[in-house]
Formats: C-alpha cells, sequence, structure tokens
C-alpha cells in the first residue's frame, strides 16, 4: 500500500506532494506498529529513501507556485493579491485588489501594486484607464514628447520646441520624437511657425515700390511709386516764385505801393 502511494506522488503537483508526504510518514509508523520489527525496519528504509527524494522536489517550487518553509502554496491570478498562505489542508487563499491598484500577474504579494498617476505637470494624460489586472497607460499631451521611458510605460513628457523667427518646421513633433526646426535661405522669410520658408515680395514685378527690404523673419514692404523729390521740390518752388510775382504785380497795379509803382512805370 505505501509503494503504491510513493509512486503515486509522481503524478501530484508540488503542494499536493508535501500533503503526501506527511500522509506516508503517518502510515509508515501506523505499519511499524502493525508488523515485525524486521520487516518494518527494512520497509521503513526504503520509504524514508523514496520520501526523502519525493519530498525535497517541494523545495523547487513549479511558476505558478511560491514557497512558504517547506510547502509549496498556488499563486493567487491576476487581479488578486494572496490573503492567507496555503495549508496541510487548505488551499492559498485569494482576495480581489482594490479600486486604485492592480496585480497584472500571477503573484505571492499580499499586497496589490499601486496604478500609476499620469500627472498633467510631468506632461502626461490617460491614454488607458487602470484595471485590476493592468496598470494606467500614459501618453503625452497634445504638444509633448516622450522624454522617460520605464517598462515601455512613458513617465514623463515634455513640450515640443518652437522654431524661432527666421525659422521654419522641417520635421513637426511626435509623441516620440521633438520639433526639428531649419534656418530659412537668402530671399525667403518665416516666423518660426510654417512647415516652409516664402518668397520675398518682388515690389518691381507689380509695379510697385520697394520701402522696406525683406528679411528671414519679414516680408518685404511695397507701396505706390512716388515722382522724384527733386522734380517735386522744384516743381513747387517754381509754382511759388510765379504766384509772388503774380502777387506783387497785381498790388502794384492797385497802387497798394505807389513808390514803386513810380520806378516800375519808369522803367516803360
Amino acid at each position: 500500500m505505501l509503494q503504491e502511494d510513493a509512486v503515486l506522488m509522481f503524478k501530484l503537483t508540488s503542494s499536493q506532494i508535501s500533503l503526501r508526504c506527511l500522509q506516508l510518514k503517518k502510515k509508515m509508523f501506523l505499519l511499524y506498529d502493525k508488523t515485525s520489527r524486521r520487516t518494518s525496519l527494512r520497509t521503513s528504509a526504503c520509504l524514508i529513501i523514496v520520501i526523502k527524494v519525493l519530498c525535497c522536489q517541494t523545495l523547487t517550487c513549479r511558476p505558478e507556485e511560491y514557497q512558504i518553509d517547506n510547502k509549496c502554496c498556488p499563486m493567487c491570478p491576476p487581479g488578486k493579491r494572496v490573503k492567507t498562505d496555503c495549508a496541510e489542508f487548505r488551499y492559498t487563499s485569494c482576495r480581489p485588489c482594490t479600486s486604485g491598484t492592480y496585480m497584472d500577474k500571477a503573484t505571492a504579494r499580499t499586497e496589490c501594486f499601486p496604478c500609476t498617476n499620469c500627472d498633467a505637470g510631468s506632461g502626461l494624460k490617460v491614454k488607458r484607464s487602470c484595471t485590476t489586472i493592468s496598470d494606467t497607460v500614459c501618453e503625452p499631451l497634445e504638444g509633448f514628447f516622450c522624454i522617460n521611458i520605464i517598462k515601455d510605460q512613458c513617465v514623463a513628457a515634455q513640450k515640443h520646441k518652437d522654431c524661432d523667427p527666421g525659422q521654419y518646421i522641417k520635421e513637426k513633433g511626435t509623441s516620440s520624437s521633438d520639433t526639428v526646426c531649419s534656418d530659412c535661405s537668402d530671399g525667403t522669410f518665416s516666423n518660426g511657425t510654417s512647415t516652409s520658408c516664402h518668397q520675398h515680395t518682388q515690389c518691381e514685378s507689380m509695379n510697385l515700390q520697394l520701402i522696406t527690404a525683406g528679411t528671414k523673419s519679414t516680408d518685404a514692404v511695397c507701396g505706390e511709386k512716388n515722382l522724384n523729390v527733386g522734380v517735386i521740390i522744384s516743381i513747387i518752388s517754381l509754382v511759388v516764385l510765379i504766384t509772388v510775382i503774380v502777387v506783387v504785380l497785381y498790388c502794384i497795379k492797385r497802387n497798394f505801393f505807389p513808390g514803386a509803382a513810380r520806378i516800375t512805370w519808369s522803367f516803360y
């Protein structure tokens, strides 16, 4: 009977082997009392060897088990934690994770992990909410990119940089990379928000006059064409002179300046 129990132990799990070892030891002592001393000693010696070999296997627990003292206990499934370890005639007692905690794998832990907080101050937002079997998944806020990844989880993000005036956006920023800026070439301009630089306005081609030359950050300023300043001054001076002469002659004719009239008429 004991031999059959020993063979059966090869087919049991590690936690069940622990129980069977204890049962075999009890049977061995009972057998010792019921049989002759010589037979008992031979049987006991063989069984002790078998029990030691088999029972030692419990020191190496299966992946789904954990070791407590000299026994292997079944782990709690994802979403739960250990409440009470297994005993001789009792399996592991588990309890579900509470709100705000999770356990994403079979465990021997007595406490679940706290859910990750996606902090807006760190440039993060929630991509997928925490459940009892999975942690929160965070992602960068709009206009931010991840700068620190731990175990495939983004834990910190940074705002995309702004291109300076005179530069254009060569590559737009993504959730994993920053914006790439490049300088405008001669004859073009950008205020830093465009994805390309623009050509300066050609005032001459529009029959306009260049007022302010363009720069790498601003366009050229054009205006209506004006007459030559020198010509304008000459015309104005001539008009003023003619006006003065006309006025003087008119005054003389009306005798506003009698002395001047005598002088004037003496020339005739």
